[in-house]
């Protein structure tokens, strides 16, 4: 049997050897925050105060996820947010079909015109302070629609459905359809809706990513802590380092250890925030390369 061999240059090689050494630093450099707070949530909360734990748990225990469970803002928090991704993510996709739909099709009169007021939102807005006497005008203001409405359409995503209606739908579906007495709404629900999995599932996965990790809004629109998300409630504990201690379970005397589990309770809050959305992942995974593809042909 003949092997043959490519033959490299010395620049050839080098060139990989230093990409590849580029590569595995980026991925360390990305790998090894994951992986320590992890460890760190695992850990005993007097290790992860005195920088014991580098890499593996220390004196490994479950007490920050404990704690995460005790602290009653944690379940106020996973409840908003789970009824905002939910909700919003029903009327994203609601609106991005309604919105992408129509502007793929060639007999819309005046497309062309609608398509640049959808992209002239891209690179001009209104800013902060209008958009927040918008919502209070409205009164939105320190309600669930504060989170939902602002956010309620991405054009991005218009876009890249928009492509794939147009490359997927073709015209004598339409026409078909039409000559067997189905209107347009009959056809976007019963055809292209069913059509349009692949596409569907990843503007989907982008929303519902959206809608779990904001918290700007939030911090903007809303008062009342009732109605905080749990990105916000993440946030006041790390950066405000806003914890009541009294939720917290332990020995009320021992100050310092209820200290060191606030700690503990950022590492574990962390883990649980991130768990929705990788449970998610695997459902759409498979739509994701095809979906993007498809919709990102031509513009």
């Amino acid at each position: 049997m003949n092997v043959t061999f490519r033959n490299e240059s010395i620049t050839d090689k080098m060139f990989t050897i230093i990409n590849a050494l580029i590569i595995s630093i980026l991925f360390v450099s990305v790998l090894y925050p994951i992986v320590y707070i992890v460890s760190a949530s695992f850990s005993d909360s007097q290790a992860v105060v005195s920088g014991e734990v580098w890499l593996w748990p220390v004196r490994p225990t479950l007490d920050g996820y404990a704690a995460v469970f005790d602290y009653s803002q944690v379940w106020v928090g996973f409840k908003n947010s789970l009824i905002y991704t939910v909700t919003g993510t029903a009327v994203n996709i609601f609106m991005t079909v309604l919105a992408a739909y129509p502007l793929s099709r060639k007999d819309l009169f005046g497309k062309n015109v609608f398509m640049m007021l959808f992209m002239f939102t891209t690179m001009f807005t209104g800013g902060l302070i209008p958009n927040y006497l918008l919502v209070k005008n409205v009164g939105m203001l320190d309600s669930i629609w504060a989170i939902i409405i602002p956010g309620a359409l991405t054009v991005w995503n218009v876009i890249i459905a928009r492509t794939y209606f147009q490359m997927s739908i073709p015209d004598e579906l339409l026409e078909a359809a039409q000559l067997d007495g189905c209107n347009d709404y009959q056809f976007v629900w019963k055809i292209v809706i069913r059509l349009s999995g692949p596409i569907l599932a990843v503007i989907t996965l982008y929303y519902a990513a959206a809608n779990w990790n904001q918290y700007f809004n939030a911090m903007i629109y809303l008062k009342s802590q009732d109605l905080y998300p749990l990105q916000l409630v993440l946030k006041d504990i790390l950066v405000k380092n806003d914890v009541d201690v009294s939720m917290l379970s332990g020995d009320p005397a021992d100050a310092a250890k209820r200290e060191a589990l606030k700690t503990l309770l950022k590492y574990s809050l962390i883990v649980i925030s991130t768990v929705p959305l990788m449970l998610f992942y695997p459902f759409v995974q498979k739509y994701l390369v095809k979906g993007v593809m498809v919709g990102s042909l031509k513009g």
